[in-house]
């Protein structure tokens, strides 16, 4: 028994030697000498399923091994790639980029006149501009017209972003009102019958002459002076060095609480009166807009004086009325205006000899 044992062990050392001796033939026809294989059975499951679908295994040395094989196989060059070129975008601008401006044009009053600000420069409108769309680009119309903006519709800037149009606050007037008004000067009466409409209050000017054009507003400008409650009911009270000029109106000129006057006093500019003057007007400086504040125009060289009336103009004598005719004139008439008058015929009023003899007369004889 113990003989068969031992045989027994020895052909299973013998088949066992054979196995491994033929494992190594395998492996070594294949071409693989690696170590033993340490993976779990789930990686070799993936494994044999990217080798099923074409691909390698994940952790396989032999496969990293046949990658670099190959790329180190002569005839066979590594593709580079080469960088895409840069299409061409759809619709791309190509016209000019130039913005059209019109200059400023005068900036014109009610009666079509020019308009001046406070310090009496022209005034002008804002320039118009070409309108962009919503990339930058000038806008033209279908037969190649600029499109220029409006006042309600500005378009886009040159970074293609909206052009908010500004809502302007209307600006916040002051009416005045002089009724059956008087102008006194240190007490004086010196303007009267007074009558003003001011829808909205910027310049009063009071000129008096030997103290100059006094410029007064209810709001303060460079140059003035404030003069507190000088506006109080119905009266304007203001004081020019030693005078005290005052306009009076049947009505309440501003609120029902007195208000401050800011006062500027103007001594060269003159107007040809020698009586005050009263006027108002949106200018601070000479010339001022308001009725017989212009300086008059001087006239050179020989002036032609202003015709005469009618009832004092010197008639010639006309030639006398004919046999039986005469003018007729009326009282209060001037001869210049009776020698106007018609000829006309002479009425018989000679009485009758028998309507003027006494009754009886005959009868004495």
């Amino acid at each position: 028994m113990k003989q068969i044992g031992l045989v027994t062990g020895a052909l299973a050392v013998v088949l066992a030697c054979s196995l491994s001796g033929y494992a190594q033939e395998q492996d070594g026809s294949a071409g693989a000498s690696t170590q033993s294989d340490t993976r779990t059975p789930y990686q070799k499951r993936m494994d044999e399923e990217r080798q099923a679908a074409g691909g390698a295994p994940a952790d396989s040395k032999a496969g990293s091994a046949a990658k670099k094989g190959d790329s180190a196989k002569p005839g066979k060059e590594a593709k580079v790639k080469e960088p895409k070129e840069e299409k061409e975008k759809k619709g791309e601008y190509t016209g000019p980029m130039t913005v059209v401006e019109l200059p400023p044009t005068p900036m014109l009053d009610e009666e079509g006149r020019q308009r001046l600000d406070p310090d009496g420069k022209p005034m002008f409108n804002p320039p118009v501009r070409q309108l962009r769309d919503s990339k930058g680009h000038p806008m033209f119309s279908a037969s190649g017209k600029p499109l220029m903006q409006t006042a309600d519709n500005l378009g886009y800037d040159e970074h293609g972003k909206k052009i908010v149009v500004k809502k302007e606050k209307p600006v916040k007037t002051v009416s005045l009102s002089i009724v059956h008004g008087t102008m006194t000067v240190d007490g004086m009466i010196g303007k009267a019958a007074l009558n003003y409409d001011i829808q909205n209050l910027h310049y009063i000017y009071l000129y008096v002459p030997g103290i100059g054009t006094t410029i007064v507003s209810n709001a303060t400008f460079p140059g003035a002076k404030e003069q507190p409650n000088a506006f109080d009911d119905k009266t304007l009270t203001v004081k020019v060095e030693d005078h005290l000029l005052q306009i009076n109106s049947d009505t309440r000129l501003l609120g029902s609480k007195p208000e401050s006057a800011f006062v500027a006093v103007d001594r060269l500019f003159v107007v040809h009166s020698k009586f005050p003057v009263v006027g108002y007007g949106d200018l601070r400086v000479a010339p001022y807009a308001w009725p017989g504040a212009k300086q008059d125009h001087v006239e050179q060289g020989v002036v032609k004086a202003p015709p005469l009336p009618e009832n004092l103009r010197p008639a010639m004598l006309l030639e006398p009325c004919p046999s039986g005719q005469m003018r007729m004139t009326a009282a209060g008439m001037t001869p210049a205006q009776a020698a106007t008058q018609p000829c006309v015929p002479i009425q018989s009023a000679t009485p009758s000899a028998s309507a003027t003899s006494p009754a009886g007369a005959n009868s004495l004889k």
